[in-house]
Order: structure tokens, then sequence, then C-alpha cells
């Protein structure tokens, strides 16, 4: 046990002290807020403006085909096929004569292709035109009808997760948003660290160090031993990721004008409402106070422990499979890549179902996935952030836990046995056909 404490010490030490590592741990925080920011200027910049010219013989499309940001509808008199863009126009809109409720088709023509979502709006618009010209005929006046879909839009559902005698709001579009970014972390984790993991074996094996270590360390204490301190590596970036992106979201709040600040202490202080007197919050207090308010509504403190426990047994359970690899492989990447797709596979497929089970996260694939030690990293944490133990039991809960530490331990021994032999074999390449012959073989 000495031993493994040694080897963790050393992979942890020098990787944390390592100036990338601390690079990487202080810039990432910046670059996501960044990416986040600059996605929304680029959505909200990056729009595309269409200026449509309309041929209408039906005659009540005017005044029904309604504009957006995106898309402008003209009714010009003088403007057809031939002569469309000198007039100022990206595209003519060409309706048919509508008569009856036969299936017609309308003509779109551009000097530049059109987006799909565009040609979807301009359609789902005509629909609502035509919608609207039935019901005047039918004696309906629309304003009435506007007035009344719009008056009528007052209910809000609030979702209650039961807890025996109490119960606590849910939102599940906020589960949703935990289960997508808890999987992709974790998917992340497993390739990054993974891959980190077997190219030090692989260094190692270069460099004929492993040849000294292995004489003094049993097979298992070393791939315990390196396996957990290059964990415990990527537990301490997240850590310092979550430290610091709360730091910097306090610094930012801390900077709003003081008159936000009161009124989302006000919101906060009397359930989303202003007291008597004062006047109506503003739309930026609303904001943030809804923000701050669904995030409430998780448990984070199980959330967090139980991404802690889920991040190192995922990453525990295909870091000793990567190690596998890196023993076998001497200098030829294009080995390692044919022997990491046995590995890599799982993974992807586990990704992709965690995207199915946010959608549906009480199926019989949802816990069988969540079981499962392959898929039970990304999985069980899609199924967490909807609720325990209202989603996820708490003899679920326990089950897939257990299944996943006796997964890292087989796989441990197993890649451990692997590593005995091919960490001492050059110039030959192995399949994984001769590394389980290796693994389930005698000493």
């Amino acid at each position: 046990m000495n031993k493994t404490w040694l080897i963790i010490q050393r992979e942890y030490t020098s990787r944390v002290k390592n100036k990338r590592f601390l690079l990487i741990t202080i810039l990432m925080p910046l670059l996501m807020v960044a990416f986040i920011v600059g996605s929304a200027y680029l959505s909200s910049t990056g729009t595309e403006q269409r200026k449509i010219a309309v041929i209408d013989p039906n005659g009540f499309f005017k005044g029904h085909l309604k504009n957006s940001q995106q898309l402008e509808f003209n009714f010009p008199s003088d403007v057809d096929t031939s002569n469309y863009k000198q007039k100022g126009y990206t595209d003519v809109l060409i309706l048919p004569k509508f008569e009856g409720n036969q299936k017609v088709d309308y003509i779109l023509r551009s000097k530049k292709s059109m987006g799909m979502m565009l040609q979807e709006s301009i359609t789902n618009k005509i629909n609502s035109a035509i919608e609207d010209q039935m019901l005047q005929e039918a004696g309906i006046h629309q304003d009435v009808l506007d007035s009344i879909h719009k008056s009528s839009q007052f209910a809000e559902l609030k979702a209650y997760e039961d807890k025996g005698k109490s119960s606590k709001e849910s939102n599940a579009a906020l589960a949703s948003g935990i289960g997508y970014a808890s999987g992709f972390l974790i998917y992340l984790t497993m390739f990054i660290y993974g891959s980190m993991v077997m190219r030090g074996v692989m260094e190692e094996k270069t460099n004929r160090i492993a040849e000294v270590i292995i004489s003094s360390v049993k097979p298992f204490e070393l791939m315990m031993g390196k396996i957990i301190g290059i964990g415990a590596v990527g537990l301490t970036q997240f850590l310092l990721w979550i430290v610091l992106i709360t730091t910097l979201s306090s610094v930012a709040l801390g900077m709003l004008p003081a008159d936000i600040q009161h009124q989302v202490s006000t919101l906060q202080q009397s359930n989303g409402q202003m007291a008597g007197g004062m006047m109506q919050a503003s739309e930026s207090a609303q904001r943030i106070y809804n923000i701050q308010h669904t995030l409430a509504t998780a448990n984070w403190p199980l959330i967090i422990s139980c991404f802690i426990f889920y991040f190192l047994g995922g990453f525990l359970f295909y870091a000793a499979l990567f190690a596998a690899v890196g023993s076998v492989v001497n200098e030829d990447p294009q080995d390692a890549q044919s022997l990491m797709f046995p590995i890599t596979m799982p993974i992807i497929f586990s990704y992709v179902i965690t995207n199915v089970v946010i959608q549906n996260p009480n199926t019989p694939m949802a816990f069988w996935a969540s079981i499962i030690p392959f898929s039970s990293p990304m999985v069980m944490m899609a199924r967490i952030a909807y609720g325990v133990p209202s989603t996820v039991p708490y003899w679920e809960l326990a089950l897939s836990m257990l299944t996943l530490i006796a997964g890292f331990v087989f796989t441990t021994w197993l890649s451990g046995k692997i590593y005995r032999t091919g960490i001492l074999m050059y110039g030959k390449k192995a399949t994984w056909k001769e590394m389980l012959k290796w693994a389930f073989k005698k000493a």
C-alpha cells in the first residue's frame, strides 16, 4: 500500500506542478464565459435578413402575412421575377390562387439560397394567413381571437417532487441542463484523462523506466497508483473550476447597479413579489431572480457529490483499460488507435444513450444503462438530476455505485495482468485476443 501511495504522489505532483496544468485551470473558466457570451452575441447579430416581394393573386395576404425579425414582406405592384433584385428585394414569393382545400405549391425565387428554417417559417406564415382569411369568411374576427389568445396565457405549470410528507419544487428544464452538462463533462474526461494515462504508460515503456518500476511493484499496485494519481489531478482541476466560476459569478453580480441588486434582494425575500407600495421590478432584476430561483430548485449537495463519485468512478473504470493499451503499444500511434476502438465505442454509445435518457429518465433502458458500469457514469447523472428518490430510488443509486466500484476493481486487475506482460514486450504488435490470454493465464 505504501508503494501505491508513492506512485499516486508522483503522478499527482508531477502534473499539478506543470505550468500547462495551471494555465488550463485558470483559462478554462474564462474561455467558457467568453464562449457563452460570444455565442449569444453571434446568435443575435448573425441572423440573415430577407426582404421579400410578394405576388398575390388572392388579394387577402396583405396585412395577414406578418413580418418578423428576419423576414420582411412587401406587396409591390411593379415587381416580378426579372427585376426584383434591381428593386432591392432578396426574394420574390409567387403565391398561386388558393381555391378550396387542395394542396398547392408556392414558388420562392432567390439569387441566394434560403436556409431551411426560414423556408419553414414562410410556410407557417402563409398557412396562418390562410387560416385568418378562413376565420373571417366564417364570421369570426381575427382581432377577437388574438385578444382572447393573449389574455388567456396566464396559466403557468409548477412541478413538485414529493418526498414523504413534504414536497419540493422541481424544474425539468434545469434537470435536462444538468444532465447534459454532467454527461458531457464525464464523456470529455474519459477521453482526455484516459488518453493521458495511456500516453504516460507509453512514455515509461519507451524510456525503459517501466522495467525498473515493475521489478519492485506489483502490477495491480502500479495500475492503482497511476490511475488514482491522474484521476486526482482531474478532480482538483474540476474543483478549482467550480471555485473560479462561483467567484466570477459573484463578482459579476456585485458589479450590477445598486437598484437592481436591491430589487433582486426584495424579490428573494418576498418570493418573487415586490413589497407593497414599491414599483414593479425591472426586467433585468426579474430575469436574475428567475435564474436564481430555478437554480435553487436543484439538490446541489447531492448532485455535486454524485458527480464527483461518477466522475472518478467512470475515469477509474476506463483509465485502467487505456493503461492496458498503452502497455502493449510500442511507438506506432496507429497501433494505439486500433486498440482504443473497443474502449472508445462504449463511451460514445453511452453518451448517445444519455441524450435519450435525459428526455425519458424512467424507462427500462434508463435503469439498466445506469447500472451497467460501461454506461452508468453518464446515464445515472442524467437521472439523478431529476430527483432522488423520486426518479432514482436509493437502492438503485447504491446498486449503481457498487457495480461501478466492482467494475473499476476488475478492470484494474485485468489491466495489471496485461501490463505485466505487455510492458516488457517490444517489436511485436499485440491484439486484444492476445491481451486477454495474458490477463487470464495463471501466474
